[in-house]
């Protein structure tokens, strides 16, 4: 299968990708990610991963752009300030989660899947990761930088700090501690992997930064 050509600008902070799309092909975008693009260049909104999706409070849609009439070009700026990786699917299946979407060739089927709810709930995530699988180029983004890591038998990671995983590997979740040390220490819950394979992490997570930022909100003054 044809690779698309594409480069990577201002990684690791503000990671920015362009890609060249040949005359008559097309990529899958997440929805809203799409910063320009060649005016030969078509797009068409699709509904993706039905209720299930629409669950996890993410973008329900992805927009297919093709390049008509002539070969184009699209550049792509996901939301989060932070680093994208790209990996090429060879009839394999990664693991993503909910937000880590960023655009994929179209021969690769992007599903939803349940995590079930003890894992969804005590983890502090939400109930879905996002199932990448087929052939072709696969783009992801984080919060942070993002750090590959090679797993051969078992690795711990904060369950904040999860991007990506290939199947393969088995995952428990489980609390850091005992309760007191999950309320008072900081730490929370961490994914276990057994197996062999590949995860990537995150060198932020969003959790600390939200309530850093919330205790400069304006508040109300009932004075």
């Amino acid at each position: 299968m044809e690779k698309f050509d594409f480069k990577f600008d201002h990684k690791p902070d503000y990671a920015f990708l362009t890609v060249q799309l040949p005359a008559g092909k097309t990529i899958k975008v997440e929805a809203s990610a799409m910063a320009t693009m060649d005016t030969n260049v078509n797009m068409k909104t699709k509904f993706k991963g039905g209720f299930k999706r629409l669950l996890t409070g993410e973008s329900i849609f992805i927009n297919e752009f093709t390049a008509q009439n002539g070969a184009g070009e699209i550049t792509i700026a996901p939301a989060s300030p932070g680093d994208m990786e790209h990996i090429y699917l060879d009839n394999q299946t990664i693991f993503l989660q909910n937000s880590a979407f960023v655009a994929s060739d179209p021969a690769i089927d992007i599903a939803t899947k349940w995590q079930g709810l003890i894992k969804g709930f005590f983890s502090g995530e939400k109930l879905f990761l996002i199932k990448a699988s087929g052939q072709g180029d696969l783009w992801f983004n984080s919060y942070g930088g993002i750090l590959e890591i090679d797993v051969k038998d078992g690795y711990v990671v904060d369950t904040g700090h999860i991007v990506a995983f290939t199947e393969g590997l088995e995952y428990k979740v489980s609390k850091v501690g005992g309760y007191k040390s999950l309320f008072l220490s900081g730490e929370g819950f961490v994914c276990r992997f057994s197996g062999e394979g590949k995860v990537w992490i995150q060198t932020r997570k969003i959790q600390p930064l939200t309530s850093f930022l919330q205790r400069f909100r304006p508040t109300k003054n009932n004075g």
